[in-house]
């Protein structure tokens, strides 16, 4: 069992996302010893994954590996491992290689794709929450195509060249639109026995709209630019079986595709049930207003895995602004109690608004009672993620991808590095 070595208080942080960087960042440097445990070596930018996913960006683009971030601080200890197990009565969790004792406890161990209850559809239809996911979204998507330029079968050409994403949020809304752009503008001058501009992409959304939480202007733009770039998109359309290479709706309706991507619901981390402390219905752990969970005030939990409603009676979403600004409080409220000082008030969640992209150029922005749509919105949206992008080599690298599409139209990415077209193909009737 290994322990802090000095006399200071020792905090273990689980998980290196927004939450756990930002709380670690902000903590008072030679206040306490800290351990930083992920099971990746590296923190990534989330929002950006779709476009590594359509071959817009490389990982190394949205990613930096952890111990960089970190290496100026010496009371910031970095481990790659994963957390098996907590025992809340020793204070002690488990990992596969080794154990931990803890003074104090930062549980941004985040969230996984929901399916509802439906776990097997996960099978059928993946996720986009990790580096592994876009990149099997994209090995699948660009795999598909080269299998369709092989193939004689027009039916088969057409079930290969055929993408569904299901859920209309942020990100079912971005991979759409990405998607659309990527078959109509950006391969129609790499293929000579098919035409990519003829694949069909479906956007299935439960919901009456798109993007429920936005104004719904805003959601009405997002669907006719999504349109323009040639979705097909289906609202008031709920999923009810997911199959091999086929999704079934709620009005009987059959869509066969060789590639299904799930963007329709999230869940809190497996851990946070194993722990036996309340959680919601999504599997979040209900935290105090203090960001501290019920009965163990050595315990924070932030960002994604965290149900809070703030002392404002705002429900804080599970966004990356939202985890930021979790983790820097769970900072100043342990700092002020380390150093004896008085608490600091209820968290209280500052909304900075929402936003969306929705192909080449063009977005959905919304600040308060401010909206706005269009290319204007488009640069908003880019200054805000080159802002959030934690190195610097990582906001130059995507600005100059971003410069680069923009005048081009050409994806710099579009490389399979695992091809496994056997798993797309069916079987011809």
């Amino acid at each position: 069992m290994t322990q802090s070595p000095s006399r200071r208080k020792h905090i273990v942080v689980v998980g290196a996302g927004f939450g756990g960087v930002a709380f670690c960042q902000s903590f008072p440097e030679g206040l306490a010893d800290i351990t930083l445990v992920d099971r990746n070596n590296y923190h990534l930018f989330q929002p950006l994954l779709y476009q590594v996913a359509t071959a817009d960006l490389s990982p190394a683009d949205i990613a930096e590996p952890i111990r960089t971030i970190f290496d100026r601080r010496r009371d910031i200890t970095v481990l790659m491992d994963e957390v098996t197990g907590i025992d809340l009565q020793s204070r002690t969790i488990t990992m596969r290689r080794r154990t931990l004792q803890y003074d104090y406890l930062v549980l941004a161990i985040g969230a996984r794709t929901g399916y509802f209850g439906n776990n097997d559809w996960a099978r059928h239809a993946g996720g986009l929450k990790g580096i592994e996911d876009a990149l099997n979204i994209r090995n699948r998507v660009l795999s598909a195509f080269e299998e369709a330029e092989n193939c004689p079968d027009p039916s088969q050409v057409k079930y290969l060249t055929t993408f569904v994403v299901v859920g209309g949020g942020p990100t079912g809304v971005e991979l759409a639109g990405a998607l659309g752009e990527l078959t109509r503008r950006v391969l129609r001058r790499d293929f000579k026995n098919i035409d990519t501009s003829q694949a069909r992409v479906f956007l299935i959304q439960g919901a009456p709209r798109l993007l429920p939480p936005y104004h719904p202007a805003l959601s009405e733009y997002a669907r006719q630019k999504l349109v323009r770039v040639g979705v097909d998109v289906r609202v008031s359309s709920r999923v009810t079986r997911v199959g091999p290479h086929q999704i079934e709706l709620d009005n009987g309706k059959i869509i066969e595709a060789a590639n299904i991507i799930w963007c329709a619901g999230v869940e809190g981390h497996p851990l946070a049930r194993k722990l036996g402390l309340p959680t919601d219905r999504g599997g979040r752990l209900q935290v105090e207003p203090d960001l501290r969970v019920p009965g163990h005030p050595e315990i924070f939990a932030i960002g994604d895995i965290a149900a809070l409603t703030d002392a404002k009676g705002v429900a804080v979403p599970g966004v990356a602004p939202a985890a930021l600004q979790m983790g820097r409080y769970a900072a100043r409220v342990l700092a002020a109690e380390l150093r004896g000082r008085p608490k600091p008030p209820p968290f209280v969640y500052f909304d900075k608004g929402s936003m969306a992209t929705i192909g080449r150029a063009a977005a959905v922005l919304e600040v308060g009672k401010l909206r706005m749509t269009g290319f204007f919105a488009w640069i908003g949206w880019l200054i805000v993620h080159l802002a959030m992008l934690v190195g610097f080599n990582n906001k130059v690298s995507v600005l100059t991808e971003w410069i680069f599409r923009y005048i081009t139209y050409r994806q710099g990415a579009r490389i399979i590095t695992t091809p496994r077209t056997d798993e797309l193909l069916r079987e011809t009737p």
